[in-house]
């Protein structure tokens, strides 16, 4: 049975303060339909490494992430495993209409989420257009970004992935706190370079010697075990194989 820990302090008690409400599901909603919400949700807290469920396990809620990152794994029948996602702050877990879990869904790092009771969250969304639109948006984003990471796993060099998925996350925590353009990019890594590794399908040895040349030649600036800082976020995109608009060089 998972373990979850207790509920923690100093959420927002209403949708209107959430931290996440410009781009989670519930963006588009109007006052009364954020009540609605309000009264089907509920918070979770996961530790980093804890299982949040298991592919196959009924799912009873859908769920947004409020804080931490969380990863989707499928393992294969002779025990090899793949990391085939992430969910950062503001992304859905889980699939109204769909009674299991299709992955894995671990905690990469502390973990808060937003959870919804399935069956009122699949009615509501019958009644409230604005929920289903966003949902459609955020699942067809999700699918621009797994056609990309196709492209990076199948195509790029070992170095560009590295400094594609830095791109990635440091692009979306950007968002997540409404940054402009001219802010500096600076943000707490939220996978050990293990985690990173499986992610990419590199070994261990040349996500760290990736890091460190990149390190070295000043694209990125590291601070204690998980802080990056990107001093200049168009020289790395360029790295990455990436043009400004996400297209891909050369």
């Amino acid at each position: 049975m998972t373990r979850v820990t207790p509920q923690p302090r100093n959420l927002p008690q209403e949708c209107s303060d959430c931290p996440i409400r410009h781009k989670a599901v519930c963006a588009r909603c109007e006052s009364d339909e954020l009540e609605q919400l309000e009264a089907i949700k509920y918070y979770r807290s996961f530790e980093a490494g804890q299982t949040i469920v298991w592919s196959g396990d009924r799912m009873d809620f859908v769920a947004s992430v409020v804080t931490g990152i969380a990863t989707l794994s499928q393992t294969m029948e002779d025990g090899r495993r793949q990391m085939v996602g992430m969910l950062l702050p503001s992304d859905f877990l889980g699939r109204p209409g769909r009674e299991t879990s299709s992955y894995d869904v671990n905690a990469a790092t502390d973990l808060v989420l937003c959870c919804f009771r399935k069956k009122p969250f699949e009615e509501m969304m019958l009644r409230t257009p604005h929920i289903g639109q966003r949902l459609l948006e955020m699942t067809l984003d999700e699918l621009d970004s797994a056609r990309e990471w196709m492209l990076l796993l199948g195509r790029k060099t070992a170095r560009e992935k590295i400094a594609s998925l830095l791109c990635i996350i440091a692009r979306r925590d950007a968002s997540l706190h409404l940054r402009g353009p001219g802010a500096p990019l600076r943000f707490d890594l939220p996978l050990t370079r293990e985690a990173m590794s499986e992610y990419l399908g590199l070994t261990l040895e040349t996500v760290s010697r990736q890091i460190s040349t990149l390190r070295k030649e000043g694209l990125i600036v590291t601070e204690g075990k998980r802080q990056v800082t990107i001093p200049d976020f168009d020289r790395l995109l360029e790295e990455s194989g990436d043009d400004s608009d996400g297209g891909l060089l050369g």
